[in-house]
């Protein structure tokens, strides 16, 4: 007997099971691992709540047999800055290890494909780790090709690398710059030298203005 099937948005009460399934695609394709930590349960429930309330986004998840199995992310947005048509774009697919070669990868994919035909969006594209292999597969076999490579990294990475790159010598240069700045202030604190004191030399007296001679 084929096991049921179900695809449905995400509740607040998926949060734990959504919190396992994270965990798995992390440890799994290093799908930003190194970027992102597990999210807490009270974050995923907010989350969800906040992806309810917003028409652009759904976090949908699947279920085989009642068990919660799978989960994606969806979201519209413009298919690039020049032009009108608007894309759904699948993020985050991910399918337990006990759930798969069930159909319940390819019914998230039918459900973001219902979805963007409702929302008259023409085109679907999905966000697939490179070192995921068999999803890659299975997304080439659904008509999906390579578009791309989305890469990530913190913002802090990124901008010390540009340094490096363009200007080797910058950090050397920051560097210097803030050793003259902190002997410049510590020189502003050292006492100044005592000054003289003219006392030690008595009064000084001006010679008399000469007499006029008309006196």
């Amino acid at each position: 007997m084929a096991p049921a099937i179900e695809v449905r948005d995400a509740r607040p009460d998926d949060a734990d099971a959504l919190v396992t399934l994270w965990r798995e695609m992390a440890l799994g394709t290093g799908h930003q691992a190194r970027l992102l930590a597990a999210p807490s349960v009270d974050s995923v429930r907010s989350s969800v709540n906040r992806h309810a309330e917003d028409p652009a986004s759904r976090l949908i998840v699947g279920e085989i047999d009642g068990v919660l199995g799978a989960m994606a992310y969806l979201r519209q947005a413009p298919i690039s800055p020049l032009h009108d048509e608007v894309t759904v774009t699948v993020e985050y697919l991910h399918v337990t290890d006990h759930a798969r070669r069930h159909g319940l990868g390819k019914a998230l994919i039918a459900e973001a494909a219902a979805w963007a035909e409702h929302e008259n969006c023409p085109h679907l594209a999905v966000v697939a780790p490179p070192v995921a292999r068999e999803a890659n597969r299975f997304l080439a076999r659904l008509g999906l090709g390579q578009a791309g490579v989305l890469r990530f990294a913190s913002t802090h990475t990124v901008r010390r690398r540009l340094a490096a790159e363009h200007a080797p010598n910058l950090l050397a240069l920051l560097s210097s710059r803030r050793s003259v700045m902190a002997r410049r202030a510590q020189l502003a604190r050292s006492p100044l030298p005592e000054e003289h004191d003219d006392s030690q030399y008595g009064d000084v007296r001006l010679p008399a203005e000469p007499e006029s001679a008309d006196t």
